[in-house]
């Protein structure tokens, strides 16, 4: 049998770590001996635990370590990392190390030194001259990047779930329900984003036309106006309904006030586009008066960033509208590492986007009508996200609600 040694530390008990690290040793077909089991006795202390792990070939221990990696495991044996520089651009070495989304180290020349803008699904590759490690995503590796490959010298350290039952973000306590004690999860997330404006933090939004539809888009607007919101990524859709009902006073053409279908209504989200183009940009309608509220709007005049990734099915689309996928993908990656909250709103589609470019320590909230949009965050590893399952046109101003309550 082929065997490696690998350490667990932290809560491993509480959060499950162990558990699910032995599922996935039993799972997969491999065993294991504990060599050691340092139980953690007050809230304080941590626990570790030394395994080895045995399985019959190399390949499926290799399999074995991979995922437990991803649960924070790491090789007892104390090894430099490999690095293997790639032959040709976009092209990495056999055995690439591909990363989590989880705080990540690497012992380089004697130090542990901690990978750069860590994303999962990534590549870690080292500046030699100046002992630095950072992510690249495999579509940017270029001929002689320094890659690190195999399992030796790297240590992962997930989010620790919290001790304390009062807190709002408790790692791997995402479970999709829609029964959740709505207002004071709300609540809770209003004094998170309270106590990270305090500290300078920044906010992102990630939405979808839901939020128009349901009639929340003045609350967003509301929030991005009154400094909450520091980045708004979306995508054609929501600045076109957006933009759509503050001139027409519609989304897909029903009234938003009152819900009432406007004959030929369905044109307008297609006339708004084109009266945007007409101006030639969204701040550019914005500066000649065809624009005059709305989210969109109150991004312009806040002066805040805004990725609009486009898509095969969009109307139009907006001039804003970035249509190279890889493009918009690298504007949401400089927005995900330089956040401290990211808040998903009613879609799918962006929201799980945002989940696989975001650092796991990044505070995450999903909301949908849809379990299975969190249920798909979850299962791509995006663990530490809190989910709610519930309408957002009831989400949005009750947390604008609870925002503006005193302390």
């Amino acid at each position: 049998m082929n065997s490696r040694t690998i350490e667990l530390s932290g809560h491993v008990i509480d959060s499950l770590t162990l558990p699910k690290a032995l599922d996935i040793i039993m799972d997969k077909g491999g065993d294991f001996d504990f060599l050691e089991f340092d139980v953690g006795k007050r809230k304080t202390d941590i626990s570790k635990v030394k395994m080895a792990v045995y399985a019959e070939s190399i390949d499926l221990l290799n399999s074995i370590l991979d995922e437990l990696s991803v649960l924070g495991a790491s090789i007892s044996e104390l090894k430099e990392v490999e690095l293997v520089a790639s032959s040709k651009d976009k092209v990495a070495p056999e055995g690439f190390y591909s990363t989590s989304n989880h705080t990540t180290h690497i012992l380089y020349k004697g130090n542990w030194i901690v990978v750069e803008n860590i994303e999962m699904d990534c590549l870690i590759c080292v500046d030699e001259k100046n002992s630095r490690a950072s992510v690249k995503p495999i579509a940017e590796i270029k001929a002689g990047d320094m890659i690190v490959v195999g399992r030796d010298g790297i240590k992962v350290t997930p989010p620790q779930r919290s001790r304390e039952k009062s807190g709002t973000f408790e790692f791997m306590n995402s479970d999709v329900s829609s029964e959740k004690p709505l207002m004071n999860l709300i609540r809770g997330i209003a004094k998170e984003i309270k106590e990270i404006k305090s500290k300078g933090g920044k906010i992102a939004i990630v939405g979808g036309p839901a939020i128009v539809h349901t009639g929340s888009g003045k609350y967003l607007a509301a929030l991005i106006r009154e400094g909450y919101i520091d980045s708004l990524l979306a995508g054609n859709a929501l600045a076109t309904h957006d933009i759509e009902s503050n001139i027409f006073g519609t989304s897909l053409g029903i009234e938003v006030e009152t819900g009432e279908i406007i004959a030929h209504g369905h044109t307008h989200h297609m006339r708004a586009i084109n009266k945007i183009n007409r101006s030639g940009s969204i701040k550019q309608a914005v500066e000649d008066g065809t624009l005059t509220g709305g989210i969109m709007y109150e991004c312009i005049k806040k002066d805040i960033p805004y990725v609009l990734a486009g898509s095969i099915r969009d109307d139009g689309p907006l001039p804003d509208v970035i249509t190279d996928t890889a493009e918009s993908q690298k504007l949401m990656r400089k927005q995900a590492q330089e956040v401290d909250m990211v808040i998903m709103i009613a879609t799918m589609l962006h929201s799980i986007a945002m989940g696989n470019l975001l650092p796991s320590k990044v505070k995450s909230i999903c909301v949908d009508i849809n379990p299975a949009t969190v249920t798909k965050l979850s299962d791509r590893g995006s663990a530490q996200v809190v989910s709610i399952v519930t309408d957002i046109g009831t989400f949005l101003p009750l947390l604008y609600e609870s925002l503006h309550e005193s302390d």
